[in-house]
């Protein structure tokens, strides 16, 4: 017993000894945190010598980059989450007879285009960017193949990190995860437009294209320093085409893509009558799609403020409030609109494409406006998104059954032009490699908005016609869609081998109007 005391004793004598080498105070709770964290914490490069001022600045500079690389990665699996709010938003605004088809649709997407992107995609897309400066200045991604034009380089696509190989690096690797999430945002939007008729099995090899090549050549074209970037620069037209996060390479090519896809598929069985008038095919479950819609302007906070690639980029706080403000007067417009202009009633379908459409036109010039101007860009983006599903569905004839190509093409065009309108010039100095700062035409930068322009017209077609080609190639092995049987029995079983509401009677026939 008395050995037992002695060394009871003898390990809290060694242990006071011990730990007085690293903080005096060592033992008392650190209430405030102010005396976490100080010079012990520096890495020294000679472990034996004094803590030089060279010491506190390598540490400084590797803290400094894994804050941003920090940022990059948390705001990327917000990005991530917004998956199952499109999944949310997509399935309840369709019928209960496809659920566990377009839940399928959303959850595969996302590994499809992953493995797409993860092929070539992103060597496509960034194999050609140049040194990564907010994530340490890395020179990895250095191979652009590009043509010469009127005495400039015109950067066409990336030629190196075909499967990641000759990339082995924690910035790369970090600029990956975030820019899939977003290519996958694109690759989900047509799962709407071509909702409740597109075949499983031609889903899963447009899944795999869009990653691998429709997305990442115009993304390289803006993001990877390609010849829409460069307008600035080589033809003096403001900084060339900006986008802040995604209005066009993310939303406006998942817009043409799912117009495109819709407009070749055709509509729903019983959608259009004889003379050419509309049918309303009603969503099934409107609570699902309030909560997909929460989701998403949840995952915004990831897509917009992340885009800086910067945790020390204070501008994100002017960001994450542009986004917000966008989206409640987008939502807000659209209520109005519906209210006392159209329907008579405030519709929650339309409300929720508001704020959509309100978070997709502000996506590109987030960074780049001042809080006034993001509400107007909502205000008009609700408004827009509801003439625009009304022009598509009557005019056109396409059948949209979610309103993918109003909310996210025609709101993603509009973001860009914005932009070129309203951007203030109180940030971006040296984007895309011009000096000053980023002005929009109301401030005295016409260049700025045709650079815009030229941006969109570009995606519109050359995403028009890859995506053409794409799914008329489908089509011809595969085919795109289902037989007239599956349709009307609902594609959870035929297509998928389940129901998506096991031990739920449901009138299947009810679910599709009758065509007069």
């Amino acid at each position: 017993m008395i050995n037992r005391i002695i060394c009871f004793f003898l390990a809290i004598m060694i242990t006071k000894g011990s730990v007085g080498f690293v903080r005096a105070d060592y033992g008392i709770p650190d209430h405030a945190g102010l005396k976490t964290g100080g010079a012990a914490d520096v890495a020294k490069a000679d472990p034996k010598g004094v803590l030089t001022v060279t010491d506190v600045a390598e540490t400084a500079g590797h803290n400094k980059i894994a804050i941003n690389i920090m940022w990059t990665l948390i705001t990327g699996f917000l990005v991530m989450f917004m998956q199952a709010g499109f999944a949310m938003v997509e399935s309840g605004l369709t019928r209960a007879k496809n659920v566990a088809h377009t839940m399928s649709m959303n959850m595969m997407v996302y590994a499809l285009g992953m493995i797409g992107f993860f092929i070539s995609g992103f060597a496509i897309m960034f194999g050609g960017v140049g040194s990564l400066a907010t994530l340490g200045g890395t020179g990895v991604l250095s191979n652009e193949f590009s043509i010469n034009l009127f005495g400039h380089a015109f950067g066409l696509f990336g030629t190196k990190g075909f499967c990641l190989i000759g990339t082995y690096d924690v910035a790369v690797f970090a600029l990956f995860l975030f820019q899939m999430v977003f290519m996958d945002t694109t690759a989900t939007i047509p799962t709407g437009s071509m909702a409740e008729r597109w075949k499983f099995s031609s889903f899963v090899i447009y899944g795999l294209i869009v990653g691998a090549i429709i997305y990442p050549l115009y993304g390289n074209w803006v993001w990877g320093g390609g010849w829409l970037a460069a307008l600035g620069s080589n033809f003096g037209l403001g900084h060339g085409h900006v986008d802040f996060a995604g209005s066009s390479v993310v939303h406006l090519t998942g817009g043409v893509i799912a117009f495109v896809g819709a407009a070749m598929i055709g509509p729903r069985i019983g959608k259009y009558n004889k003379n050419g008038s509309a049918n309303a095919i009603p969503g099934h479950n409107i609570p699902m799609t309030v909560i997909g819609c929460f989701i998403l302007a949840f995952g915004w906070f990831g897509f917009n403020p992340g885009s800086t690639l910067a945790g020390g980029d204070l501008r994100i706080g002017v960001i994450a409030v542009n986004t917000m403000i966008a989206s409640a007067t987008g939502a807000f417009a659209s209520m109005l609109y519906m209210w006392f202009f159209k329907t008579k009633k405030p519709d929650p379908t339309m409300m929720i494409n508001g704020m959509l459409a309100g978070l997709v036109a502000i996506t590109a010039p987030c960074a780049f406006v001042n809080v006034q101007c993001a509400a107007l860009i909502g205000l008009i983006s609700g408004i827009l998104v509801i003439e625009a599903a009304f022009f598509i569905e009557l005019k056109l004839k396409v059948d949209d059954p979610v309103g993918a190509v109003a909310v996210h093409g025609v709101n993603g065009a509009w973001g860009c032009l914005a932009l070129g309108l309203f951007a203030d010039g109180t940030y971006g100095d040296g984007w895309n490699g011009v000096p000053g700062t980023v002005t929009g035409l109301f401030y005295g930068n016409a260049g700025q908005f045709y650079a815009e322009l030229i941006g969109v017209t570009t995606n519109i077609i050359v995403i028009g016609a890859l995506s053409w080609v794409v799914f008329k190639l489908i089509d011809l092995t595969v085919g795109n869609r289902v037989s007239a049987k599956d349709e009307l029995e609902g594609l959870d079983v035929p297509e998928m081998g389940v129901e998506g509401y096991a031990g739920i009677k449901m009138d299947k026939n009810s679910e599709t109007p009758l065509s007069r």
